[in-house]
């Protein structure tokens, strides 16, 4: 059997938006069967947020979406993930210059924006944490969908499936 390919899904605090796409992959893993060959995780540019819960409206926004059986609790990112992962994806423009800066120089993950990913070509997945209600939550977890659904579709016919 070959091995599992790792994604590692990264925002600034993993409260929010990589927790939410976390969720979405795992949930899209299962969903196609494939869980034997892939495995996620999520982890934060900063550790200000380490040991916490995500943010409730993630949380809510989940279990509103159908995906009920998620757990999580904040960790940094750290050197290791840099070779221990296939793929890092980054939110947004920043998170990505954060993580080229910290990458160690025996990289081995790629480290891309997931909304690369996304049909709709939203490249940045929006940032709900200073909104006062669940909208940006929504979108968050839309943009997500759209990006790991294609990604996955993307990486079906190169033997990760076989």
């Amino acid at each position: 059997m070959d091995q599992k390919k790792r994604v590692l899904v990264i925002c600034l605090g993993n409260i929010c938006r990589s927790p939410i796409a976390e969720a979405v992959f795992s949930d899209q893993i299962n969903k196609l069967g494939i869980n034997d060959k892939w495995e996620v995780e999520s982890a934060a540019l900063i550790g200000y947020h380490t040991g916490k819960n995500p943010d409730h409206r993630a949380m809510s926004t989940l279990r509103e979406k159908g995906i009920t059986n998620y757990s999580h609790k904040a960790r940094p990112i750290t050197t290791d993930d840099f070779t221990k992962f296939d793929w890092i994806f980054g939110m947004d423009n920043s998170n990505i210059k954060e993580l080229n800066n910290m990458k160690p120089k025996n990289c081995t993950a790629k480290i891309e924006l997931l909304g690369k990913y996304d049909p709709q070509a939203e490249t940045i997945i929006r940032d709900p944490y200073y909104d006062s209600d669940s909208a940006g939550f929504h979108k968050a977890y839309e943009q997500c969908l759209r990006s790991v659904k294609a990604f996955l579709e993307q990486h079906k016919g190169k033997q990760i499936f076989y």
